[in-house]
């Protein structure tokens, strides 16, 4: 191993820049197909392209953001199984940015940043790796910390519910795109609503440290609710929640987040961004 790591310390300045070699280094791979190969992406008649990619951008904002959030997880969960369940929902939401973001680029090419000429870099990922804080259109409860392992199921819980109602309605949508990416994500979004909701379960009916614990996450991500609209299917199935566990729901007033982002994104961002901000001509 000590061989093979100077071979590529002589090669490269760092390990990064191997990216920048057109071959395939470690796990970085050069062949990755557009993740809308062979899908008509013309906009329907009657869709504005403009509004259309604007709202599949904030989507997509919201599961890329949340999947980076979860993806800090790793090798930090409860036990193993848990560590694998959350980083599950972590791709599963990597794939559904992923989608929609490319869906984004394609109804509004303006939407792209600018990269230097024969930049490899396909249109959802420049929009992932080469948007600022400040063009990013994700909801606020998305991009704040972890926290412990109670305020994740928490949020999980409640964006996972809201989401999976919304893409149950978008399943109607009439862009086929959107509609697909709705069909794909409700199987994945129903799992990932399941799984925080038997933790609820499990957290409220455990220690009174854990319901401690429960009840003081809730009431931080109960602030943030109203940031994923109204909705009276998802609404009845948390109270649903809530009535099977105990727990009421908190009484907190919500924060207000017009008109920005919290300090938590920035910081996000640098740690996501830095590699390919650094190597805007690698191949991934």
């Amino acid at each position: 191993m000590a061989e093979v790591h100077t071979h590529e310390a002589d090669d490269h300045d760092s390990a990064y820049a191997g990216l920048l070699v057109n071959d395939a280094h470690w796990a970085f791979g050069t062949d990755f197909e557009d993740p809308l190969a062979g899908v008509d992406t013309t906009v329907p008649e009657g869709v504005d392209a403009q509004e259309l990619a604007a709202y599949c951008l904030q989507l997509g904002d919201d599961a890329l953001i949340l999947s980076q959030r979860l993806s800090e997880w790793c090798s930090r969960a409860p036990d193993l199984e848990e560590d694998i369940a959350l980083a599950n929902i972590a791709l599963d939401l990597l794939g559904q940015a992923r989608l929609l973001l490319a869906r984004a680029a394609a109804a509004d090419p303006s939407l792209v940043p600018a990269l230097p000429e024969g930049s490899p870099v396909p249109p959802e990922d420049a929009l992932a790796f080469f948007r600022s804080d400040r063009e990013f259109r994700n909801v606020c409860l998305v991009e704040l910390p972890n926290g412990d392992f109670a305020e994740t199921i928490c949020r999980v819980l409640v964006f996972s519910t809201y989401r999976l109602a919304l893409f149950q309605r978008l399943t109607a949508h009439p862009d086929a795109v959107l509609r697909a990416v709705a069909v794909k994500g409700l199987k994945e979004l129903a799992y990932h609503r399941d799984f925080a909701g038997r933790w609820f379960l499990t957290l409220a009916r455990g220690t009174e440290e854990s319901r401690r614990r429960l009840e003081a996450a809730l009431a931080q991500v109960w602030a943030y609710r109203h940031e994923l609209g109204d909705d009276q299917d998802a609404e009845v199935v948390l109270e649903q929640v809530l009535a099977t566990s105990g727990v009421a729901a908190p009484g907190v007033r919500p924060v207000s987040t017009v008109g920005g982002h919290t300090e938590h994104l920035s910081r996000l961002l640098a740690e996501m961004q830095v590699v390919a901000r650094a190597h805007p001509m690698g191949l991934w």
